[in-house]
């Protein structure tokens, strides 16, 4: 199948109808996101241990789930971590080291109750108290957690985290050893949907407290997920291996998962092609844009379709991005169709709103390509900025052959149709994520996938100028309490109102301009079997197995 499964939770899409949540889940379409599955329990003899070589773009900075932020921690993090929830084979969420799960009514108290077979890496039994640990600990304005915005669900996070509340306060408790208890501060029906996001995975208390750096070696690293880390060779290699203390460890059958740090995206494409790797593109890597219509003609490509957008962020706070007529400009000069046809060439919508409009907002957008307004806002935005001629401004985007055919497209539009010129800057990726989190740039490529499938994952990130992802620095008072309304609103047709208008303020003031829905292509060995691209992005690997 070439397009990703449906997500599966109580939610049937927010704006749907929603059931009564229970521990087991109906997906809203046929699943389709995961590779062939298995036909035979023969995949590789005894005396052979099956191995997986999977590639990533770059050294994950972190692998501590309450403090990564990138596609390739999260990865390894979900080999080695495990929350509440994950999914299943057929894309349904599914209960993980909880067992059992029930909610209030009003969706305003979650239970759960923990697996007593769940263990950490080291024999450590998985209980309540763990979880409990990790929400606070994230929580904590010392740990400084660019994710801890996503607890603010849970009473008394927000206040914790902004100082203006304590720890005892926070809403999440262990019952007993093995039942944790959240209590949120307004009714969130996506909230066991959360639970698989790794910043409300469960820590190990010791291991944490040992040391600060324990997240950045592979001894010190103590997870409870499906695989350990055996070996970390820093910029280099990653290897796990099968956690033999896993709950669900009758369902690994990877013996080991081999792991390249591969930076140039055609290297890996070459790798993949002499048969050194057993997966290209996404979400191990990049397809090189030059590979895949030959790929299409033969009908190996695929493409993961899930809800994220990609976008030009503008720095909001200095000129002379911080007119929002200049902003405008420069996103209704954009040509996506061109960019889409001859860069991305997988058929991906253009985005006219940042939220996917499979979330159902506003599927038609809130405004078009057109070059003459694009020409007036800017000729009055530099009026109002007193400008006579307009900087030279720079364009930041990361290393990948796609990324920098984007970026020279969007250069030469906003050249012709502006007249502006526009350099180009490429960062080594970790150099792009700390100008991205600093506002140390003009323009910054950003693009975002869905944490949960709600539009309120892609708006409240804006809410406060100091988000942990609200890169443009942007703020507006009545889009803050358009959102603060949001949470507080039990009916759906109401909150989607809410939202929409919140969106709206949003593409009108223009803090970034989205240039197209997510859609990442791949192709894969064909003896790679039941690996799954999760429902909302990235990899799976638990059930994963490979026939040699």
């Amino acid at each position: 199948m070439k397009k990703g499964i449906a997500l599966a939770t109580c939610l049937t899409l927010l704006f749907g109808v929603i059931t009564g949540c229970s521990n087991s889940s109906t997906p809203s379409q046929p699943p389709g996101q995961t590779s062939q599955p298995s036909a035979t329990p023969t995949e590789a003899t005894k005396t052979e241990p099956m191995v997986l070589r999977w590639s990533i773009n770059s050294e994950p900075p972190s692998m501590d789930p309450g403090i990564a932020v990138d596609a390739d921690s999260f990865d390894m993090i979900y080999a080695a971590f495990e929350g509440l929830t994950s999914y299943d084979l057929n894309g349904q969420l599914t209960n993980a080291t909880a067992e059992s799960f029930t909610n209030t009514p009003d969706y305003m108290n979650y239970t759960f109750k923990i697996r007593k077979d769940a263990k950490w890496s080291n024999g450590d039994p998985v209980t309540a108290h763990d979880f409990v640990y990790a929400i606070k600990r994230n929580l904590d304005p010392k740990t400084a957690s660019e994710y801890a915005y996503q607890l603010y669900y849970i009473k008394g996070g927000e206040e914790y985290n902004t100082g203006k509340g304590k720890a005892d306060d926070v809403g999440v408790k262990a019952i007993d050893d093995y039942t944790v208890e959240f209590n949120l501060k307004s009714p969130t029906p996506f909230f066991r949907e959360l639970t698989f996001f790794p910043t409300l995975f469960p820590l190990h208390q010791k291991t944490v407290e040992s040391s600060p750096n324990w997240a950045a070696e592979a001894k010190t690293i103590v997870g409870n997920g499906p695989f350990i880390m055996d070996t970390w060779e820093h910029k280099s290699k990653i290897v796990f291996t099968k956690n033999p203390n896993y709950w669900d460890k009758s369902n690994v059958k990877l013996d080991r998962l081999e792991i390249s740090m591969i930076e140039d995206n055609n290297t890996a494409f070459s790798m993949f092609e002499n048969g050194d790797i057993d997966w290209g593109g996404y979400p191990a890597s990049t397809l090189p844009t030059d590979a895949i219509p030959s790929l299409k003609d033969a009908g190996k490509l695929m493409v993961a379709d899930n809800p994220g957008t990609q976008s030009v962020v503008f720095n909001t706070t200095k000129p002379p991005f911080n007119n929002k007529k200049i902003r405008q400009a420069f996103a209704y000069a954009i040509n996506r169709q061109e960019i889409i046809d001859n860069i991305l060439q997988t058929g991906v919508p253009a985005a006219y709103g940042w939220v996917p409009t499979s979330m159902g907002l506003k599927p038609d957008g809130y405004f078009k390509e057109d070059n003459e307004k694009a020409k007036q806002l800017l000729a009055e935005g530099m009026k109002e900025l007193g400008l006579t001629a307009f900087p030279t401004v720079t364009y930041t985007y990361d290393t990948t052959d796609t990324n920098k055919k984007v970026a020279e497209a969007l250069q030469d539009q906003w050249k012709k149709v502006l007249g502006v010129n526009v350099k180009l800057y490429n960062a080594e990726l970790k150099v792009y994520r700390d100008m991205r989190s600093q506002a140390n740039f003009d323009l910054i490529r950003f693009q975002w996938g869905a944490d949960f499938n709600d539009p309120i994952n892609f708006l409240e990130m804006f809410r406060d100028k100091t988000g942990g992802n609200n890169h443009p620095d942007w703020e507006n008072a009545k889009f803050k309490e358009l959102i603060d309304k949001s949470y507080n609103e039990p009916d759906l047709d109401k909150r989607k109102q809410i939202l929409l208008d919140a969106e709206t303020i949003l593409m009108d003031e223009m803090p970034l301009a989205p240039i197209n829905f997510r859609g990442s292509p791949y192709v894969k060995n064909d003896k790679v079997k039941d690996f799954i691209i999760f429902p909302l992005g990235g990899a799976y690997f638990k059930y994963t197995s490979v026939t040699r």
